[in-house]
């Protein structure tokens, strides 16, 4: 294989992140697998000269550090980093408390940015790299009941994407935000999925709902997971690689949707709005 690049993937001992990695190895390329259990990436991605499994906490800048230094003393480079890791407190904002929203955001959102800042000096001295964060169709259009804090780590990652996407494209380096739609992975699974403790009685009878409903989709989502990791190959081969990538046709409905809105928000108020400036 002559394109062979090395992958940095965070969150890569279960779900999409196993899918991924499973999905670089067997394409030909080195892999730097972290996870919070090194066991774990063992047992599910077997043993490979192409291969080298890493502790990582991504709330922890420290260990992010120490899992670039041994990346670069095993190939010698990064190519691209996959900032995967993630965790989903559900639940109405006002049940969740402070602690579990700081949580939400320190894993799914200040966690990529500890993982990123830690690459980031490597890739601009090799002058090339690609910077891959998996968001959610939930960081484009999240009007819907139970994912307040999940989106708030989403839009977040969204917005500092973009801003660090200009911010390092004069050193070569590439990135691409990937909204995934709903997806067979273990995010609804009891271990990844944390729901807010009842404490006000007025949400008492969508709680009920919102339960129910959520619990229903772990493993009967329509996405499948081994697709989109084939998918993210072929973006991250791609020359220029996109900004961003939609992944799964609900996430594009979703989209689309987010767009007609924002059409007519925009027109509900064009005069209003375009009336703001100091008079000539």
């Amino acid at each position: 294989m002559t394109d062979r690049k090395v992958w940095f993937i965070t969150g890569a001992g279960r779900g999409m992140g196993a899918d991924l990695a499973r999905a670089v190895l067997a394409a030909g390329h080195r892999l730097v697998a972290t996870g919070r259990d090194t066991q774990r990436l063992e047992r599910v991605l077997g043993s490979s000269d192409d291969l080298l499994a890493v502790k990582l906490d991504v709330t922890r800048p420290a260990e992010a550090e120490a899992a670039v230094r041994a990346a670069v003393e095993r190939f010698g480079r990064i190519d691209v980093l996959v900032n995967n890791a993630a965790s989903f407190y559900a639940g109405f904002f006002e049940e969740l408390t402070p602690e579990q929203i700081d949580r939400q955001l320190a894993t799914s959102l200040v966690g990529p940015m500890n993982v990123t800042r830690a690459v980031l000096p490597l890739m601009r001295k090799q002058r090339a790299g690609h910077v891959v964060t998996i968001s959610s169709s939930a960081g484009l259009g999240a009007g819907f009941d139970f994912v307040s804090a999940y989106a708030a780590s989403k839009f977040g990652l969204e917005g500092w994407m973009e801003a660090l996407r200009a911010e390092v494209a004069p050193f070569g380096i590439r990135a691409t935000v990937v909204n995934p739609g709903f997806f067979r992975t273990e995010l609804l699974t009891e271990q990844s999925t944390n729901y807010a403790a009842a404490s006000v009685a007025d949400y008492d009878e969508r709680r009920a709902q919102q339960l129910a409903f959520w619990k229903s989709q772990n493993g009967q989502q329509s996405g499948d997971p081994a697709k989109l990791a084939r998918a993210l190959l072929c973006i991250a081969s791609q020359e220029p690689p996109p900004r961003r990538f939609i992944a799964g046709a609900d996430a594009i409905g979703t989209a689309e949707q987010k767009v007609a809105d924002l059409r007519e928000d925009i027109e509900s108020n064009r005069p209003l709005s375009t009336s703001l400036d100091f008079d000539a």
